[in-house]
């Protein structure tokens, strides 16, 4: 048996999803408020004077602390639904179905967040680890629940559900930097849909 590991945004998708499904998630007026507050913030990342680790926390702190988990949840499902369908590449779909024609292991390693990866993963019968939200009393605290699910996290998460030794191959595809230490554990390496040596 292979295991195939792959990153969601860019790679899945044809483009990110964390902000769009902050717009989509974090109430109106919040949106509203923070538009000038994030401005200077995305100048700085786009400048490599801020991180996406900082920006991603930032954001989840200031749209979602205080909502309640289970509004997200349904946010999430609605995503899942209405939005994902459009920006997931046809290419990526068909792999994964490739892959599970197989019998290979196939896995979801990714930044984005649970609240709408855990109900497509789960409509396509895929294992996941992904970043999550942290809840207490049902609200959400607005920070995430451990660390992003990037770099060399990504491994680490691996690790956690399986050990890639114990596979005959191993997989791996991703699009950013952020993925590089995934694609770092593959025999066979895909980056941005090329096969790298």
């Amino acid at each position: 048996m292979n295991l195939a590991l792959f990153d969601f945004d860019g790679t899945i998708t044809r483009k990110e999803t964390f902000g769009a499904f902050v717009r989509f998630a974090t109430p109106r007026f919040r949106r509203v408020l923070g538009a000038p507050f994030f401005a200077p913030l995305v100048a700085g990342y786009r400048l490599g004077l801020v991180s996406a680790n900082e920006i991603r926390a930032r954001v989840v702190h200031f749209g979602f602390r205080g909502l309640h988990a289970d509004a997200l949840k349904r946010a999430g499902r609605h995503f899942a639904q209405e939005c994902l369908p459009a920006i997931v590449r046809p290419t990526a779909l068909e792999r994964i179905h490739w892959h599970r024609s197989r019998g290979d292991k196939v896995l979801v390693v990714s930044g984005a967040l649970d609240a709408y990866l855990s109900p497509w993963c789960e409509q396509h019968g895929l294992e996941l680890t992904c970043s999550r939200l942290h809840v207490e009393n049902g609200l959400l605290t607005g920070r995430f629940q451990g660390a992003q699910c990037v770099s060399a996290e990504k491994c680490r998460r691996v690790r956690e559900l399986c050990t890639p030794e114990d596979f005959s191959l191993v997989y791996a595809y991703g699009d950013t930097k952020e993925d590089l230490a995934m694609l770092a554990m593959a025999h066979k390496k895909f980056y941005r849909w090329q096969e790298m040596a």
